[in-house]
């Protein structure tokens, strides 16, 4: 709906696709000192040397323009155990959210296609819309919701879309498809460029990245970030990993100085305390497998896959659980504007003891009143 009033406005007239695209709006004020359930972050926090690398920072560095080459020969070398990488194969931009906008700045055409799934990770639809693309989507199959490969293999062959972006685990249903399909569906149009979204790998596992060779798989790009494992979603740090003529390109419309040095600092410090990041990722997936029983001893309707996270469908009414939850301190998702799952909340996995905390609040709430 175009609400521009040029009456009321003395500014020029935006764009017609800025007047019409949805907004892409998260409710990420206020959320202090409550345990978060309702994001996916790291619900721990970084390691303990982030901040010893934070506070080491001294003045005059801070003057001083950001150098990216210490954290770029780190992800060449040693960001994988089983690979390594060309320094002209990675982007590094301020947060996974920035690198999906410069892959649309890049690429994204007026009245070419955008191929996704639905539901999935709602800023990708703002993004193609502010570019005037044609959206179209494939619905997740079933109550366990099955990636669609049939119907997308059929519409990349009919539309031949300019971009693809599969989030893989998909946010929010969990949905994981395997490395092997997705070089499969990259090989039906070569000319369309899939995006990998794997901000949720590591609680899966079979990541693309281990073992993909982007000069035979050049239509490929991936995305990582250190927010849902590492703890640095308030410093806002991302990657992309894909051919390095992409690589190039997508640096073309990016700021040269976009990621701040606190950010590059922080990532560093992160990385090379791998143990940190491999132990929380295993404490929540042993947190996923305690809480995924306990909803086993329920008649609640619960969905567990390959994220961080996990959906129910609650007996009373998804605002007012939402709203006593965060009064007991935990906060939660309604995901009211999602296709096919309008009635269910999610919730972030923690750490066992928080799981327990959120599974003793929870039972109370819903199970016996």
């Amino acid at each position: 709906m175009n609400d521009f009033d040029p009456l009321n406005n003395l500014f020029p007239k935006p764009r017609e696709e800025i007047i019409k695209m949805q907004y892409y709006s998260a409710p990420l004020e206020n959320r202090r000192n409550l345990l978060r359930l309702d994001f996916n972050e790291n619900t721990v926090g970084p390691s303990p040397k982030v901040l010893e690398a934070l506070q080491a920072i001294k003045l005059d560095e801070i003057s001083i323009y950001p150098e990216y080459n210490l954290l770029k020969k780190f992800l060449c070398d040693k960001y994988l155990d089983s690979r390594k990488f060309y320094n002209n194969e990675i982007g590094i931009f301020n947060g996974a959210d920035a690198a999906i906008n410069a892959i649309f700045n890049c690429f994204g055409e007026k009245d070419q296609i955008f191929l996704t799934t639905n539901p999935t990770f709602g800023y990708y639809s703002p993004c193609s819309e502010l570019r005037g693309m044609k959206k179209i989507t494939c619905t997740y199959i079933g109550e366990n919701f099955q990636f669609p490969i049939e119907e997308f293999s059929e519409k990349i062959i009919k539309y031949t879309p300019k971009l693809i972006f599969i989030c893989n685990p998909n946010n929010p249903t969990g949905t994981v498809l395997s490395a092997q399909e997705i070089i499969n569906l990259a090989k039906i149009k070569k000319d369309s460029l899939i995006i990998v979204d794997e901000l949720y790998e590591k609680f899966n596992g079979d990541s693309l990245l281990e073992s993909i060779d982007f000069e035979k798989n050049k239509n490929i790009l991936i995305i990582q970030s250190l927010s849902k494992t590492a703890g640095l979603a308030g410093l806002r740090i991302g990657f992309t990993f894909g051919n390095k003529n992409l690589i190039q390109y997508i640096n073309k419309v990016t700021g040269p100085y976009d990621v701040n040095s606190f950010a590059i600092t922080a990532a560093l410090a992160a990385l090379e305390d791998k143990s940190y990041i491999d132990n929380y990722v295993l404490e929540v997936k042993k947190a996923r497998g305690w809480i995924l029983n306990k909803f086993k001893s329920t008649n609640i309707r619960n969905h567990f896959s390959g994220g961080n996270y996990f959906l129910i469908w609650p007996k009373k009414d998804p605002k007012t659980l939402i709203q006593q939850m965060r009064e007991k301190g935990i906060l939660i998702r309604s995901m009211e504007n999602k296709k096919d799952i309008g009635k269910s909340i999610r919730v972030s996995i923690g750490t066992k003891e928080q799981m327990i905390f959120f599974w003793e609040n929870y039972k109370v709430l819903d199970l016996i009143n």
